[in-house]
């Protein structure tokens, strides 16, 4: 049996996986409805990319997931047991991670594509039509999103290992921490394009003509360094995995 499989059998085993998913994508779908319903009611101008503001409740809920993952092992002692198996640590915790990520790739495609649709519903007035390779970024770039934001959440939790310390790290970072730093005079606008949740949403929601990012390259731009930010964050919990008792 490859890492890949057993990671995957050890997932989707338990129930909280599956009650993640549901969730992700009933409150993605939910918010995105309320969005459009009170666009329509404002009378403001819906677009592809504004069916999407609804990503960051989704996104949290699986992060938390990301982030169980791993620290309910270390609670049960699992993972002692799965280093024991695997000595060098690191392959099973880039199985765990190549799982965990495929999954919430998975729930981001499937909530991105649920509240473009009810948007589509609810709008009807508006060209909601995936016509441009920026349309589909919009939707489709969801997926990725939430892909690279688990890898994150599996860093955290392999650094952190306890479950109400990684938990509180993981929420308050992307439901607040972000927030509040780019509300803080003469700071806020100068590290903005730096902070790795807020480069994440240029991806899905900026035009593609948008300067955004880091470096004011562009939507793909923000990707790529949202997604190093994630390596980095990889890099550095395997290491601490390698140097540290299960």
């Amino acid at each position: 049996m490859t890492l890949i499989a057993a990671e995957r059998i050890k997932l989707v085993s338990t129930r909280s996986p599956w009650w993640s998913a549901g969730a992700a994508i009933l409150a993605s779908v939910s918010l995105s409805a309320l969005i459009a319903v009170a666009t329509a009611k404002d009378g403001q101008i819906g677009t592809v990319a504004s069916t999407q503001f609804g990503y960051v409740l989704g996104m949290a809920v699986v992060m938390l997931m990301a982030t169980l993952a791993v620290t309910t092992e270390y609670a049960v002692g699992t993972m002692r047991t799965t280093f024991m198996a695997v000595p060098r640590r690191s392959p099973a915790l880039i199985a765990k991670t190549v799982v965990v990520g495929t999954l919430a790739a998975v729930i981001g495609l499937v909530a991105a594509f649920g509240a473009w649709a009810i948007s589509l519903v609810l709008l009807p007035e508006f060209d909601l039509s995936l016509s441009g390779l920026d349309d589909w970024r919009h939707v489709t770039g969801v997926g990725l999103v939430y892909l690279i934001a688990a890898v994150i959440a599996v860093s955290v939790g392999t650094l952190v290992r306890h479950t109400a310390g990684a938990v509180s790290i993981v929420l308050v970072w992307i439901l607040m921490a972000e927030q509040l730093l780019q509300l803080i005079p003469g700071v806020g606008a100068a590290v903005a394009p730096w902070l790795p949740f807020n480069a994440a949403k240029d991806f899905i929601i900026a035009d593609g003509s948008s300067a955004t990012g880091p470096f004011g390259a562009g939507p793909w731009a923000s990707l790529a360094y949202f997604a190093l930010v994630a390596t980095g964050m990889l890099a550095v919990s395997l290491a601490a995995a390698r140097r540290r008792d299960a």
